[in-house]
């Protein structure tokens, strides 16, 4: 399973650099692509991450590019009333992931580490969100400082990467890498 990511630009929508803040947009079933394109075209920036799946008929096999998570996708910029008003009435937008009606910003390291994770390591999967178990640190290699959740399926080492704002996480294999805890 190869990955990849999109990511488009600086907003061209805010107002002061530190203002600007990753935020999570829920979105229809299957709607992910075009509200980011959509998104871009009225100069918004967004980060849609994506993998590809070996998807399997009954006579034949496929590459697909699908969301790493789906019904998600990322902008980056200032919540000032026009761009919510923008995001919110781009068509398929179910809207922020937000907490008491205000959209809940996203740490930019969270962010950070799917870019560099997917950038990175081509072999990855969508796992379920965690909340229990120990954060653990990569030693060495070209997963350096990476941090995330250390769990084992089937014998496997794994590291599972979330998105503590739309509760959604992905792993992938650490067997051969030193971890440490945070």
């Amino acid at each position: 399973m190869n990955t990849v990511g999109h990511f488009t630009g600086e907003p061209q929508i805010a107002t002061s650099r530190s203002d600007v803040r990753w935020y999570a947009v829920q979105t229809r079933s299957r709607h992910e692509r075009i509200v980011a394109a959509q998104l871009r075209e009225q100069g918004v920036s967004t980060f849609l991450p994506m993998i590809t799946h070996v998807q399997r008929w009954s006579d034949r096999r496929k590459l697909v590019e699908l969301p790493l998570f789906s019904g998600y996708l990322f902008v980056h910029a200032t919540v000032s009333p026009q761009t919510r008003r923008t995001v919110l009435f781009a068509r398929g937008v179910a809207g922020f992931v937000a907490m008491g009606g205000q959209p809940l910003p996203i740490p930019d390291e969270q962010i950070d580490n799917v870019k560099e994770l997917l950038a990175k390591h081509p072999w990855c999967a969508v796992h379920p969100f965690l909340k229990i178990g120990q954060r653990v640190r990569i030693r060495g290699g070209s997963l350096e400082g990476l941090e995330g959740i250390l769990v084992a399926h089937n014998g496997d080492k794994q590291l599972v990467i979330s998105v503590d704002a739309i509760e959604r996480s992905f792993s992938i294999r650490i067997d051969g890498y030193d971890v440490e805890p945070v």
